[in-house]
This record gives C-alpha cells, structure tokens and sequence, in this order.
C-alpha cells in the first residue's frame, strides 16, 4: 500500500509541476491584463459580433473573462450587469464550451493534440450554439434574477498591488491544482494496480466504441468528464505513455470532452445565474456525442479506405 501512496503521489507531483509551468504565467499575465486598457480593447472590438448572437455589447465582458480566465471570472463578471435569462442562457452555453481557454488548450498541446485544433473547435461551438439558441427561443426576455453572488474584491491600486494580485492568484491557481492532483494520482495508481481500470475500461467499452475509439481511451474519457480537462489532463499524458492510446484516440477523446467536460461542476456553478439547468447539461453532451460520434466514422472510413488502397497495392506489387 506504501508503495502505490509513493508512486501516485510521485506521479501526482510531477504532474503539477509540468501542468504548473503552463497555468501559472497564464493566470499571472491575464490577472494583470485585466487592470490594463488590454482587455477593454478585445471588448470593444467584440461589440459588434455580440448582436449578431443575441446578446448586448456588456455581454462581450464575461465572454472575454471567461475565456481567458475561467469560469468563476465569467459568472463574476455575469453577475454585475443586467441581462435577460435568455441573454445569460446563451453566455452560459457559450462559457460551458470555451472557457479557460488559454490554460485548457495548452494542457492539450502536452498531451500531443494541437492548440489551435482545440481552441478553434471550442470557440466554433460556442458561436455555433449561440447562433441557434437565439434562433430557436424566443422566450426568455424577462431580466435574470441572480441568486447568491461572490463577493466582488476591491480593485489594487498601482502596479505592485496589481502584480501581487496577479502573483497570489496564479499561486492560489497552482496549490488548488496540486490539492486535486496528487490526491487523484494516488487514487488512480490503486484503480490500476488493484486492476479496477481495467474494469472501469469493460464498463465504458461500449460507448468509447460508439465514438469510435478503442477500449484503452475509456479512462480518459471518464476523468475529463468528471473533473475536468485541466486537472484530467495528468490523466491524459498518463494514458498516452502508459496506456498507448493512439493519436487518432486522443483527438477523438478531446472533441468529445472539450464539448463537455466537469459536466457536474461547470454545470452546477451556474445554477444561481437563474437559468434552465437541464437544457444546458443537454446541449453539452448531445454536441459532444454527436459531433465525436461523427468524426470517429469519418475517420475509421478513412482510415480503412486507405488500408485497403495499401493493401491492393501490395497485392498487385506481389
């Protein structure tokens, strides 16, 4: 038992270190951005592509924190304005599938997937499913009631206050990271030395397949639904070393769970916001069931097509 403790929690060590390299001068220079004229300007230009989705030029503020930051920013920010359920419906959606994008793309970019593949597929959906919901309900136009809003801290006077801001919350970033991760590492060394993986993978075999992946991506899968694709990411890096998932597994793996990852949490957090729950869970999973369903075919077609052109070759060639 000492041993699987010693080397989870080796593991779990070395993970936050190489995930801490990434959130840390992330969180650090977009804390600071936001005392700066920086990202007003992103909000500015922005305005005009807001009414095209439904939304009012102020909606551009939580979009743009959300997104660079994370999700608590983007409620945060939600909550200081006066919009309609509707209006929050959508930012809630849009927010649900880009959020946290500079730190979660770059946690895919270590797993071997590409950083823009990952961040253009979220913010495509997010457009994507605002475009529709403002097509499709036309309910929704009474103003949002908030229900219990985070206390909002007071802003830091003059550069030192701002950089040691910047400086406590990528810290603060980093020790939650290390809480979640090491313990996590722990468990998940005695999942597989106790073979109780092996059963999980058994378990989520049928659906992994569904989405066309082998039975060696179920973990994967399992780990970014529930906790997320920044802290599931050690699990990630993990399976591709340990457990030779394919490329082509790992990008199916994350089309799926960059649609709908933390499905429990990010979902929860929006409940004092005031908007329909289920809808949103809904829209999450079905995008993520049917876009990953879709590009697995395609791919598999493609991946068998070509066998066989190889196949014919060698055969003619003998």
């Amino acid at each position: 038992m000492k041993g699987i403790f010693l080397r989870g929690g080796r593991k779990g060590l070395d993970l936050t270190w190489s995930l801490g390299k990434v959130i840390f001068p992330v969180t650090l220079i977009v804390t600071i951005l936001q005392f700066t004229p920086v990202l007003s300007w992103v909000m500015d230009q922005l305005e005009p592509l807001m009414q095209w989705i439904g939304l009012s030029g102020e909606a551009a503020v939580p979009l743009v924190l959300g997104n660079f930051l994370n999700l608590y920013a983007g409620i945060a920010a939600i909550i200081s304005f006066d919009f309609t359920v509707k209006e929050v419906f959508i930012m809630a959606v849009m927010m649900s599938f880009s959020h946290n994008l500079l730190i979660e793309s770059t946690v895919a970019k270590r797993v071997g997937v590409s950083w823009w593949f990952v961040a253009g597929i979220r913010i495509g959906l997010a457009f994507l499913a605002a475009i529709f919901i403002n097509l499709l309900w036309n309910g929704g136009s009474s103003a949002a009631k908030y229900g219990m809003t985070p206390e909002k801290a007071a802003d830091p006077e003059g550069w030192n206050e701002i950089i040691w801001q910047g400086l406590q919350t990528a810290f603060m970033g980093i020790f939650q990271l290390a809480l979640i991760v090491i313990p996590l590492m722990v468990f998940m060394q005695y999942l597989r030395e106790k073979g109780w993986l092996d059963r999980f993978s058994e378990w989520l075999a049928p659906a992994t397949r569904f989405l066309g992946m082998e039975r060696n991506t179920s973990m994967t899968l399992a780990a970014g639904l529930t906790i997320g694709l920044a802290y599931g990411a050690g699990l990630m890096i993990q399976a591709v070393e340990e457990d030779g998932v394919s490329k082509k597994d790992m990008y199916l793996a994350l089309i799926f769970l960059v649609s709908c990852h933390a499905v429990v949490e990010d979902t929860l957090i929006f409940i004092p916001l005031g908007i329909p729950i289920w809808p949103l869970l809904a829209i999450r999973l079905v995008t993520a069931i049917l876009l990953t369903a879709a590009v697995g075919f395609i791919w598999n077609k493609l991946q068998q097509e070509r066998k066989e052109t190889s196949n014919e070759h060698t055969h003619h060639s003998i």
